[in-house]
């Protein structure tokens, strides 16, 4: 059987004794083989399926296979495409090539060599799109090396920023509040011609309307009270490199009207100044809310909202990317350790880990204030952490407040019969520590004793299973 089997081969050839020689051939050995008798059901099929190999056929009633050919590779230039005719002379094939066949096979072929290179093709092909999803993974980790995560979400925003990095394109990044759209914007201006240059961040909302201004465009000498010196702005500042405006969507409508001038005509005026100074800046924006409604009502302009959205990266947040969580707590254990010059390897790695409930309470938060709030909960835990595994008991309020776990019971407090494993070890689990609590008259210090844990993780534990707590009766 050959290495790559259940690959998916189409055949295009117009006679039916090819076809079936083929599709006996191609199927004893693993293939799964799709027949067109002509070109034009043949592009048809090709459009609408995924294939690992075409063998076509040279010359067909409706049109040649060179065209065909030639369709294929306009739409597809990396699935192979096995060139079949009775004319095998050098000049066809040669022809064959240079129009993007990958190979060639004269009628009639050798079962054994023909296996042999089907094979190899198929093999080559899949070995090219391996590499390709290597190289993707290695440049989400080497560079983007702040940039943490597996999941096919962020590995396509890290595509899209390795491909507009390369232009001075306007770039608006959209998300929630702590997905991380600063670190978007700094990896794009690192990826960029302009990287060796200065990448500067406006906290937009943080600024005075006639502050912010000053800000951006400068102010000479004189310009208002205060102005005692002349003052370069922003933009001055960031020539050749990168601006990245934070929460652009506060600022006022005067200054969306100048921002708008510097993005069409690449020039300023600092205030107080009539003098018109070019720049050559690259423009990143960011917002967490729908700026497009804003437009609609009349809070931002809409000229100045195409001009920032020509291309818009929008981030999930952390609850839509939950396998990146593992990932994330890894690289912020290490971080923070090394900081805190504590519990690190001989490489300089954290040893930390959370103990299975606190890591449990991690995966099933909603995590309303996405990636920085777990770096906020897991710099928490390296500070208060006292030995390699963390305990619950280090977790904040917030996490252990939500991290309360329903347990499907039915009327007779029964798991249903499709309960998973999660359910069946919280339901024993839930059943042992109040059968503890009933032995002792619900006193959880002497529970926590006869279940030798600690006081501190019973209380968590009572909190996340909902256990009911009586007060105890007087005796």
């Amino acid at each position: 059987m050959p290495e790559h089997q259940n690959a998916r081969i189409l055949v295009v050839d117009d006679e039916a004794d090819i076809r079936e020689s083929l599709e006996l051939l191609l199927s004893s050995e693993g293939y799964q083989i799709d027949l067109a008798a002509n070109a034009t059901e043949g592009l048809a099929k090709f459009e609408s399926s995924p294939y690992e190999l075409v063998l076509l056929d040279l010359m067909m009633p409706d049109r040649s296979g060179m065209d065909v050919l030639k369709d294929i590779r306009d739409r597809d230039r990396e699935t192979p495409v096995a060139m079949i005719t009775a004319y095998g002379s050098i000049e066809v094939a040669v022809q064959a090539l240079r129009n993007g066949a990958t190979n060639y096979f004269p009628k009639p072929w050798d079962n054994e060599k023909l296996l042999v290179e089907i094979d190899q093709m198929i093999g080559a092909r899949r070995l090219v799109r391996e590499n390709a999803h290597l190289k993707r993974a290695l440049k989400q980790r080497y560079s983007f090396p702040n940039i943490i995560g597996k999941s096919e979400r962020m590995l396509r925003i890290l595509d899209l920023v390795a491909q507009v990095a390369q232009s001075r394109a306007t770039i608006l990044i959209t998300g929630e509040t702590g997905t991380g759209k600063e670190l978007i914007a700094k990896a794009v201006h690192a990826n960029s011609p302009r990287a060796d240059q200065v990448f500067v961040a406006v906290n937009s909302g943080s600024l005075p309307p006639e502050l912010l201004e000053s800000t951006l465009f400068g102010h000479v000498k004189g310009a208002f009270t205060s102005a005692i010196t002349t003052r370069k702005g922003y933009f001055e500042v960031a020539n050749r490199g990168t601006i990245f405006f934070d929460e652009i969507s506060t600022i006022s409508l005067d200054t969306q009207a100048k921002l708008l001038r510097v993005i069409q005509e690449r020039e300023f005026m600092p205030l107080g100044s009539a003098d018109v100074m070019k720049v050559d800046v690259r423009i990143i924006a960011a917002c967490n809310v729908d700026l497009k409604r804003l437009v609609d009502e009349g809070k931002f302009r809409e000229d100045l909202y195409y001009r920032l959205n020509v291309i818009n990266l929008v981030l999930p947040p952390l609850r839509e990317r939950k396998e990146d969580i593992p990932l994330l707590i890894d690289h912020f254990f290490t971080k923070y350790c090394r900081e805190n010059e504590k519990f690190l390897d001989e490489n300089q790695h954290s040893v930390l880990r959370f103990e299975p409930d606190a890591m449990q309470i991690l995966l099933d938060h909603n995590w309303p204030g996405n990636v920085r709030e777990l770096e906020n909960a897991v710099e928490r835990a390296v500070v208060l952490a006292t030995e390699n595994v963390v305990p619950v008991s280090v977790l904040p309020d917030s996490l252990l407040q939500s991290g309360g776990i329903r347990i499907r019971l039915d009327e007779r407090g029964n798991l249903p019969p499709d309960a998973s494993l999660f359910e069946m070890v919280n339901d024993f689990e839930r059943r042992k520590i109040l059968e503890a609590l009933e032995s002792t008259n619900y006193s959880q210090t002497e529970s926590a004793e006869i279940l030798r844990i600690p006081l501190s993780t019973l209380n968590q534990k009572i909190k996340r299973l909902e256990i009911p707590i009586r007060k105890k009766s007087e005796k």
